[in-house]
């Protein structure tokens, strides 16, 4: 007597799935199933006005490659775990795959998405949009459970910055450090990564040693962030800075009765955005401030030990009125700001006070005291 009978989807797939390392990642794996050369007629796929992004559109005197795939029920839950809660909408399409009418279901895209004029390339994507995709897949493959419904579209921002802030890091000289090559680290995730904004992530770690050996399953935790640019504004006819001022729940979680906290203008670096546009951005955002000319400081990791934070400063020379905005953010990210503008000695003065406790920013004002120096 046999077993309950399987229950199988086939699917169309015209867009990024076509890929089968992203296939497999977001379905949950292929198995033995093997994908199929078919085309879909009366539809063309075009290219988002944003993004790299497939929309597959009515056309009736043209037709879209893809691959037709028949699996499992628990992908066909969680490809629509992936693509429901964005507004896609799957239906049943037919299809011609070699000489057979083959009726499959295929994701369309939501009315939001605008299409260009250009049409979407599959090879176009493949040479030139991969990695972010990959990495924001291999991000929601590792959830368990799930990210499904409301609880993907809201962490979807984050993965993305997450994914964007990993295809940034691609080293910095080694004139004085070891030069490392793939094989003399590596990193296992124990358990699913944990975390609504930030990730959280268990891992064993294994490492080359100065002295030749190995250091092998050492048990680690790494908050999973990403990348931020950090804005000094500097007024240098007035000789001040811009502060702001918030509360910040690092502080009072570790008991200090003053957890309001004196920093640079600040945020995360947005997918498909540079630092220096993020800087602008959030300059403009939480301190009214449309800057001109910005002055790279220095990048790196805020703290290397336990977390991937990595931060871009910058200095931003610009005017400081006496009438400039006194306070700042957006109601929607639910930000509280105070502004400050601060004569330079006195912020100086503020590292000695011990009134200035946030590194980025200690690290900022050294900065600018050499820089000023330096201009006589």
């Amino acid at each position: 007597m046999g077993g309950p009978e399987l229950q199988m989807t086939t699917f169309f797939f015209y867009g990024t799935l076509r890929h089968r390392p992203m296939l497999e990642l977001l379905s949950g794996g292929t198995g033995t199933a093997q994908g199929q050369e078919a085309v879909l007629p009366g539809h063309r796929v075009l290219r988002s006005t944003e993004g790299d992004l497939p929309i597959l559109v009515q056309d009736p005197g043209a037709q879209t490659k893809g691959t037709v795939w028949t699996l499992p029920l628990d992908a066909q839950e969680r490809l629509d775990a992936y693509e429901l809660p964005f507004g896609y909408t799957r239906r049943t399409v037919t299809v011609r795959a070699g000489d057979q009418d083959v009726p499959a279901e295929a994701y369309f895209p939501p009315s939001s998405l605008e299409a260009g004029a250009e049409d979407w390339s599959f090879e176009g994507w493949l040479r030139h949009s991969l990695p972010l995709p990959m990495r924001r897949a291999a991000e929601i493959a590792a959830h368990e459970p799930p990210l499904v419904g409301d609880s993907l579209q809201e962490q979807g921002p984050m993965i993305d910055h997450r994914a964007a802030a990993s295809l940034r890091a691609t080293g910095t000289p080694t004139a004085w450090r070891h030069r490392a090559s793939p094989d003399d680290f590596a990193l296992r995730r124990v358990r699913p990564p944990s975390g609504q904004f930030f990730r959280f992530e268990a891992l064993e770690v294994d490492h080359r040693r100065f002295n030749g050996e190995r250091s092998e399953a050492l048990p680690r935790e790494v908050m999973v962030g990403a990348d931020a640019a950090l804005v000094l504004p500097y007024d240098p006819a007035r000789d001040r800075v811009l502060l702001v001022e918030q509360f910040r729940p690092g502080p009072a979680r570790r008991g200090d009765p003053q957890p309001w906290v004196l920093e640079p203008v600040a945020g995360l670096v947005d997918a498909g955005e540079t630092p220096e546009e993020a800087a602008r951005r959030e300059a403009r955002e939480e301190a009214s401030l449309e800057l001109t000319e910005l002055v790279p400081m220095f990048a790196g990791y805020a703290s290397p030990g336990n977390a991937t934070d990595h931060f871009y400063a910058y200095l931003a020379l610009c005017n400081l009125p006496d009438d400039h905005a006194t306070s700042g953010g957006l109601e929607a990210e639910h930000e509280d700001l105070r502004l400050h503008l601060v004569p330079f000695d006195e912020a100086m003065a503020l590292i000695e006070t011990g009134e200035s406790n946030a590194m980025p920013l200690i690290s900022m004002l050294l900065w600018l005291h050499r820089w000023r120096a330096g201009r006589g």
